[in-house]
């Protein structure tokens, strides 16, 4: 099973409750689904579930500056109802992985096998971003390639992790198809690079040369993308199930990002 249905970060401040009744609720009820029909054929349910980098909190830039590539199990205080939301839920799916009914007199756990990624921004040539507290870097690329004036919403030295969206679907991938008994953990941080948003911006007007990108940071959005790391440790994805991405920030952005979405504005 992929879980993949959430509300995502910007949409969740203004509606929290929803965010709640999408993300939470929605995910127990599938995992209870993934739990029944395990019971019923007698075999674990391989349950795969999308998490964040919105799942920390880092207390000020000093201490992000500092920090470098955090690992899982660190900073995990997120500070928007998104990031509770994910950061729960893999605790809900640790809980239904190992520790389910745990008083029962029948031993019903083990019956989910729970696997989640950790993803850092995401950013793909094909669908347009739909209210994601990291998508100022794909609105940079579709403004420009739409001829549209773009303010971007974070400061020009704003820098957290991203991925080109075919190395997010490939770790959701690999890590499925992955040997439970090579898994060390329930939850992996997955990385590919970490550019500033200065630096995305240079990237869409080489590409685009009249791109007109500049900058407005927004206080508030400012202040949770702060709040994420700059980059993260995916040594132990790296380790267990042979993640690897193909795309670094330069393969990305020429051989993925821009051909993709020229082609789509055409």
């Amino acid at each position: 099973m992929f879980h993949l249905a959430a509300l995502l970060s910007t949409r969740g401040e203004f509606t929290p409750t929803t965010a709640h009744q999408v993300n939470v609720e929605g995910m127990i009820r599938m995992l209870e689904f993934a739990q029944k029909e395990g019971e019923s054929h007698g075999r674990p349910v391989t349950f795969l579930y999308p998490s964040s980098i919105a799942a920390y909190g880092m207390p000020d830039l000093a201490t992000k500056a500092r920090a470098g590539r955090v690992s899982e199990d660190l900073w995990n205080v997120p500070t928007t109802m998104y990031g509770c939301n994910k950061l729960y839920c893999e605790h809900l799916g640790r809980y239904y992985s190992r520790h389910y009914k745990q008083l029962a007199a029948e031993t019903l756990s083990g019956k989910v096998d729970f696997r989640s990624v950790r993803f850092p921004g995401l950013i793909s040539g094909v669908t347009v971003p739909s209210g994601g507290t990291s998508d100022y870097a794909p609105e940079m690329l579709h403004a420009a390639a739409q001829g549209q004036p773009y303010a971007c919403f974070v400061r020009p030295d704003t820098r957290i992790p991203f991925m080109a969206m075919p190395d997010g679907v490939d770790a959701l991938v690999r890590l499925a198809a992955a040997p439970s008994a090579s898994l060390t953990r329930t939850v992996y941080n997955v990385g590919a690079f970490n550019p500033s948003a200065d630096e995305v911006r240079a990237r869409v007007v080489s590409a685009f040369p009249g791109a007109d990108i500049s900058f407005a940071p927004h206080l508030k959005r400012q202040q949770i993308v702060d709040s994420w790391p700059a980059d993260v440790d995916d040594t132990a994805a790296r380790r267990d199930w042979g993640f690897a991405p193909r795309y670094d920030e330069a393969r990305a952005f020429s051989e993925y990002l821009m051909p993709t979405i020229r082609e789509r504005y055409r």
